[in-house]
Parts: C-alpha cells; structure tokens; sequence
C-alpha cells in the first residue's frame, strides 16, 4: 500500500485575511447600500477615450505590444513629465507600462527587498504596501501620520532609520487622507536619505486629483530623490477606469533595469488598445489638467450636502477621498459603526483603522465623493434620515 502526504501550503501572508474593501462591498451589495467605500467612480469615463479604444481594437491592435509598453505611450509619458515636472526620463530605459499602480508597487518592493530587510510606511497606509513588503521576506515598520491633519512626523522617522532600512514608501497624494506632501517634507526627506543606500517608492496614482491650489510635489521633480526612487502612477485612478487595471513605473535606468527583469517573468505586457488609445489621448494636455478641478466640485458638493450633518470633515486635498470624524456622534469603534451604517443607513464607508496594521480607534471613517451627483445627493440624505433617527 502506498501512503502519500498532501501538500501543506506554509503561508507567506499567515496574518491577511479578505481585505476590508472586499468585505464592506459585499456587505452594501447584501443590504443594498450606496457604496462611498471603495474608491471607483460610478459615472462614465471620457467619451473621447472610449472611442479611440473602440478605434484601436478595430483597428486591428490586439496583440502583444513591447514588454515595456507601447512605445509611443511612453514617449508622451516622457513628454508630459518633462512639462508637470521639469524632469528629463528616457522613455525607453526609464518608463515601463504596468497592469496597474499596485502592480507596479509590488513590483518595486520584489526588485529591491532581501529577507530581512526594513521598509518605513507611514500608516494610515494603502491596504497592499505592508503584505507587498511581508511576501518578500522583509518587515515592516510603522511610523504613526498625526492625527488629525495625517502630517508626517519627519522626527520619529529619523528614530526609525538603521543599518537593515531598505526603502521609504510615501503616497502623495495621500490614500486614504487626502493629504499632499509639502516643501518642507520634502526637506526632511532629502536630509534623511541623503548619503544612504536607502530606496523610495513613491506612489503618486492621484497625481492630477490635488486641490486648493496644491501642487504636487512629485519625488520626479527632484534629481537626487528621483536617483533612488521608483515612481507609480495610475492610468486608471486618473482617467476614471479603474477597471482597466493600467499604470506605469518611472525609475533611473539601473534601477528599471532590475525593476523590469521582474515584470518580464510575471505580466511581461500589458493591455495593447488601451495604451494605443491613451497614446493619442495624450496629446492633449487639457485632458489631464482639468481633472483636478473636476474632482474639487465633486469633494466640495459632498461637504455641503454633509454639512447638514454631525459628520466633521477632515482636511483633504487630493485622491478621491474624504475623511469624515463621528466622534460628535458615537463612541462606537470604527467597523463597527461602518457596518452599521451599511446596514441601518444603507450607505458603506472604509473604517481607517483598517489601514493600520493594528488598528487605531480615531473615530473616522472614509468616503469616496467620486461619484456622480445624485448619488452624493442620496447618500447624504440617507445619512441625515439614520442619523436623526439615533
């Protein structure tokens, strides 16, 4: 007789579970709700766009492009850094198109990262950077964004450096915050990684979604930041398909070189029409210098409309997200009351604590005022019938 073992799967990730998106999504579909949680617009993408797409699939566009992108793409890439930033990359050794900003973060971290190794995130954090970090045999460590204004404390970062830190990941601007990195940031970031081998990655996918007359400071504005760094965007965050799942990567060749040994054993290309029709949308740079003032509407008209209620908001001046404390409200933790809402309000939020590694009660919960207008209209209206109701 022979006896076989079964497989045993030694987990790279013991500690992750369904993500909190996943799970509050599945909660508004079960209960009907709104869904301010997940960040994705429910009004259509441009019109102009859709059709050079359609025009590039007729067209016959549907193989395989170049492993680092379509090359015309990345040259109106090059020139749309060169004119936001004043920044000179090489479209063909310092570019290369991704399926997806988190794709291309991850991609960042696997090319970088040896076991052991320390990487600094500013928490709150987008949900993928700590298991990016932790499936590469490296750690994570935590450094707290005061409350409530999410303002890096540069002092406690310092405290955090040693011989084993890796890389620093910062997101400007800021998901889920809506915070936006200052010149003096920049400063103290310079002075920290000066004379080390320390990496960044910086994850700019709301770059063109700022307000109030903030400029976004991105890392590519700065040589001897951008000679160390990999930095990520997103197509579909800004143009408003984030179903698309495409991005891109810019980095100094040396570092690209290695970023792209990666990504040529996993994806190793990404969708062709879309980037053939993003190509010639590009050309126009209207198309992606309005998109910040577009989004205030829609930030601003959601605070009107929530103003009528005991929801506070908290600074934000970019991404799609606006941070909103209950603490006039409830005492309940932040799931919790999420869920509640969800279910007795019909209207889903995030909770932020999800996006600490151990969560943090500040009594704030997140919403996505990327949507269109009667939506926020009913959301809001939905939330001041409950709340009149507690």
């Amino acid at each position: 007789m022979i006896h076989s073992l079964r497989p045993v799967i030694i987990s790279k990730l013991p500690n992750v579970g369904t993500t909190v998106f996943t799970v509050m999504s599945a909660l508004s579909a079960q209960h009907n709700a709104i869904n301010l949680g997940q960040g994705f617009p429910d009004f259509a993408m441009n019109e102009e766009l859709m059709e050079l797409t359609n025009r590039a699939i007729r067209s016959g566009n549907n193989q395989y492009v170049h492993m680092c992108g379509f090359p015309l793409l990345r040259e109106r890439l090059s020139e749309k850094v060169n004119k936001e930033y004043q920044a000179i990359v090489h479209p063909d050794s310092e570019i290369t198109v991704t399926p997806g900003g988190t794709y291309a973060i991850y991609t960042a971290f696997t090319t970088i990262l040896q076991p052991g190794d320390e990487v600094i995130v500013f928490e709150p954090a987008y949900d993928s950077y700590i298991p990016n970090i932790e499936v590469n045999g490296a750690i994570a460590v935590p450094v707290p964004l005061s409350f409530p204004d999410y303002s890096i404390n540069w002092d406690a970062v310092r405290e955090k450096i040693n011989a084993k830190t890796k890389a620093i990941i910062i997101n400007t601007p800021h998901n889920p915050s809506g915070s936006v990195l200052n010149d003096a940031d920049i400063q103290s970031l310079r002075s920290i990684v000066a004379a080390t081998g320390i990496f960044i990655i910086s994850d700019e996918v709301y770059e063109h979604l700022i307000y109030d007359d903030k400029q976004h400071l991105s890392i590519l504005r700065y040589p001897d930041l951008f000679e160390r760094s990999f930095v990520c965007f997103s197509f579909g965050k800004v143009y408003h398909c984030t179903g698309w799942k495409l991005g891109y990567c810019i980095a100094p060749e040396p570092l690209m070189k290695e970023f792209r040994k990666v990504h040529q054993f996993n994806s190793f290309t990404c969708n062709s029409p879309m980037q053939i029709a993003l190509a010639e949308f590009l050309k126009d740079e209207s198309k992606y210098k309005s998109l910040g003032s577009f989004l205030q509407k829609k930030r601003d008209y959601f605070k009107d409309l929530m103003s009528q209620t005991a929801f506070k908001p908290l600074p934000s001046h970019g991404s799609y997200f606006q941070l909103y404390s209950y603490a006039d409200i409830t005492d309940a933790d932040e799931f919790d009351f999420a869920v509640q809402l969800t279910e007795k309000a019909k209207v889903t939020t995030i909770p932020v604590s999800a996006f600490y590694k151990n969560p943090i009660n500040n009594k704030v919960l997140r919403f996505c005022f990327a949507k269109k207008e009667d939506t926020l209209e009913e959301a809001a209206d939905r939330l001041i019938k409950y709340l009149q109701t507690l």
